[in-house]
């Protein structure tokens, strides 16, 4: 596992340079735009950076691209040892009640009577009521 993360590490600084390569390039392929003296031909001119830049670019996306294949292809053999449950068996854990404060249940207990039905004369004078029930 360690080689994966040193992996991971190089991968990111490799992003990093390629990044940073790809954003000091010109748009139209002029490179930096050294240039304005000394010798037109070698590294320091505006042709040379140009092309140090371009090839520089293409070194690090290809070691981007082969570090990427081999980080998926690490990371396959890491992950297939691994098996889907497809049985449908669950143990169910006992759940707590819901209210902590509540007595606990007594299977020996009698259970709670039903409060008595409401007959019309109990019933209240709030004609919102009665209008609610209809």
């Amino acid at each position: 596992m360690s080689l994966f993360l040193f992996l991971t590490v190089v991968q990111a600084l490799v992003a990093a340079a390629l990044v940073g390569v790809i954003l000091v390039q010109r748009s139209e392929g002029g490179g930096l735009g050294v240039g304005g003296g000394g010798s037109p031909s070698g590294l320091m001119s505006a042709r040379g950076a140009a092309d140090f830049l371009t090839r520089s670019t293409a070194v690090l996306a290809t070691i981007f691209v082969l570090l990427s294949i081999l980080l998926a292809a690490m990371a396959v053999n890491v992950t297939t040892g691994r098996e889907i449950d497809t049985s449908l068996e669950r143990t169910v854990a006992p759940v707590a009640p819901s209210d902590p404060l509540a007595p606990a249940a007594d299977s020996n207990a009698a259970p709670a009577p039903a409060p008595p039905a409401e007959t019309p004369a109990q019933q209240s004078d709030d004609p919102l009521a009665g209008a609610a029930g209809q």
